[in-house]
């Protein structure tokens, strides 16, 4: 079982006030491509794993912004870790329909 949560909301900063949509959607895929479950929200993405390896992704997805040409992102960051384990689906079942 996954030892960590991360919700994370990333806001790159682009070089002529673009549209950031086409950029989050290139930090997703970095999430896609690490193979960690996920779950996209409007507002954040929410990954389960273990805590290094969440950590990892969220610096790839910040370096991804940057070799994308943003001069600078900003990585709003929520973790819940629980070393006996923790998951998605059991905080949200309630409410999954």
């Amino acid at each position: 079982m996954a030892n960590a949560l991360v919700s994370i909301q990333i806001i790159p900063r682009t070089k002529n006030n673009e549209d950031v949509i086409p950029y989050v959607d290139k930090a997703i895929a970095v999430i896609d491509r690490s193979g960690v479950k996920y779950r996209v929200a409007p507002l954040e993405t929410t990954m389960e794993g273990e805590l290094d390896q969440l950590l990892n992704v969220v610096k790839e997805m910040n370096e991804v912004m940057i070799a994308e040409g943003c001069p600078s992102v900003i990585s709003q960051i929520k973790i819940l870790y629980g070393p006996s384990g923790v998951s998605m689906d059991k905080l949200t079942e309630k409410y999954d329909r």
